[in-house]
């Protein structure tokens, strides 16, 4: 169902790909917008490594909701700011594309929970995480993706 990757060598192992999910706070979220367009959106997210599922957060109601409850299938890129090795130009940059299925998360607890933890990547001011969970927390939507395929690769610029 999903491509092998055709660079073999370029490859990350599956837990280098975990790493960038959890140490990178943001990537591109792709849904099947309207009229079939593809849209991409950035968006931050959280990595658990309890269920291996991804955490997004944002309101109740947009395209990127109306898109998601209409087709749960979805594409996730997330990528570093990468490096260069001494005595060159090029940068080194790694990646991760996931592709899954969405499902709204309907537990108050664990929307909370998720919450707090993705403002960790953040911050750790816990009075400012506090008042934006109390502020923000009753009108927010949780989603998750819950991956079906993953691939990793670094790649140099030149």
């Amino acid at each position: 169902m999903f491509r092998e990757m055709l660079r073999k060598r370029q490859e990350l192992p599956r837990e280098a790909c975990i790493e960038i999910l959890k140490k990178e706070p943001r990537g591109v979220l792709s849904v099947l917008g309207d009229d079939d367009y593809p849209y991409g959106m950035p968006i931050n997210h959280y990595y658990c490594e309890e269920d291996g599922k991804i955490y997004f957060h944002g309101g109740r109601m947009g395209h990127k909701i109306d898109a998601m409850r209409r087709h749960d299938k979805v594409s996730y890129c997330v990528y570093d700011s990468g490096y260069r090795r001494d005595g060159e130009w090029a940068l080194n940059i790694s990646s991760v594309i996931v592709f899954g299925r969405i499902e709204f998360v309907e537990d108050r607890e664990k929307v909370y929970e998720i919450a707090r933890l993705l403002s960790y990547k953040f911050t750790d001011d816990e009075e400012y995480i506090r008042r934006e969970l109390e502020h923000a927390g009753p009108r927010t939507l949780m989603f998750a993706l819950v991956p079906e395929h993953m691939t990793g690769k670094l790649v140099n610029e030149s």
